[in-house]
């Protein structure tokens, strides 16, 4: 059986949800560059802390938790 009882919406991205949220508090005024391109640039430095985090790891080679104690 087919669900058909109304428009199937899809989740936003992070990047939009990023996006919606820096239009709604005017940052995109401070630099004049567009929320989109913001919520892209911070989507990107999570994820380059993500593998600088993951390279420390290998680095120190021990995983960290948060809070600084080793496991």
């Amino acid at each position: 059986m087919v669900d058909d009882s109304g428009p199937v919406t899809e989740q936003p991205t992070l990047e939009q949800d990023l996006a919606s949220v820096l239009n709604r508090h005017c940052i995109e005024n401070e630099s004049n560059t567009p929320d989109f391109i913001l919520a892209d640039y911070l989507r990107a430095c999570l994820s380059a802390f993500k593998e600088a985090s993951r390279r420390r790891e290998q680095w120190y080679g021990k995983e960290l938790s948060i809070g600084g104690s080793s496991r």
